[in-house]
């Protein structure tokens, strides 16, 4: 069991979630992810990538959003409260080195995800420059940690209630047009906007990773659920990536994938908030 020991709503349907993992904050590195199961008979496995970790006091930091039933129903627990299995950390971690320049893209909650990364490359002694895309500022999440890390910090949100009304792919290709451009391109948030960050990077030939969020059983390989083509070759998420070449991903058959079960998972997003409107009643 791991009990929470921190909890914070960020806005609307994001929060913050910190508990205790100490084996995987100890080893976890910039990249992976971890797979939690809120209960131990049938509840579904999700796959969560790590925000950060305090391995001195043996916690992990998760940042997710409410949008089906697992998360809903996590979006529940409160300090004090106990998941009831974590199994991490998964999957190959971030190649960190010194390039030289490296643009950070993070979209939507992808910002979390994308910090560790980004400090990383910054501990390398690289020149790290973030760009943060949201819909609006309410969404935004880790301005303060990036900031405190970044060289240059771009916001962009759609409405335009806070830094520049404008998509992240509107920077980033200015800063591919600088001489000289950026040596590396990370890219993390909806896979929508993976793609075009990609196809923005591509015709300046800059090394772009972006961090796949798939359909995730078991987290070993086995399944064949998680699986992705890239480069003309069938790979598994959890354990080939969850990063991958940008320029290579198959994002149209991806995001295909991604609604084979929008059904199901609307059928059981609707029993949730059915059962948690009767939990509220019943108080």
């Amino acid at each position: 069991m791991n009990k929470i020991v921190y909890k914070k709503k960020l806005s609307d349907d994001v929060y913050r979630i910190s508990f205790e993992a100490r084996d995987i904050a100890r080893e976890r590195k910039p990249g992976q992810f971890l797979i939690l199961q809120l209960d131990t008979d049938f509840g579904e496995r999700i796959p969560l990538t790590i925000a950060d970790a305090d391995p001195e006091k043996g916690t992990v930091t998760i940042i997710f959003q409410t949008v089906g039933k697992t998360t809903h129903i996590l979006a529940t627990y409160n300090v004090g409260d106990s998941i009831a299995n974590v199994l991490g950390p998964l999957g190959q971690p971030t190649h960190i080195e010194k390039l030289g320049t490296a643009i950070c893209v993070g979209g939507g909650i992808g910002v979390a995800p994308l910090f560790p990364i980004a400090q990383a490359l910054k501990q390398a002694g690289n020149k790290v420059v973030v760009i943060m895309g949201a819909r609006s500022k309410e969404l935004l999440v880790m301005e303060d940690e990036m900031r405190a890390i970044a060289d240059e910090l771009v916001i962009c949100t759609d409405d335009g209630s806070y830094g520049r009304k404008a998509l992240v792919t509107e920077p980033l290709k200015e800063y591919c047009e600088k001489d000289p451009k950026p040596d590396l391109a990370v890219a993390i948030g909806p896979p929508i906007m993976m793609k075009f960050c990609a196809e923005t990077t591509r015709p300046f030939s800059i090394h772009t990773v972006v961090s796949l969020n798939t359909i995730m059983v078991d987290g070993t390989g086995m399944c064949g659920g998680c699986r992705v083509t890239v480069g003309g070759e069938t790979k598994f998420v959890c354990v080939d990536g969850p990063e991958f070449d940008g320029h290579l991903v198959d994002f149209d058959n991806m995001m295909r994938r991604l609604g084979s079960y929008k059904k199901q998972e609307d059928e059981a997003h609707h029993q949730c908030h059915l059962d948690l409107k009767i939990k509220e009643m019943e108080k």
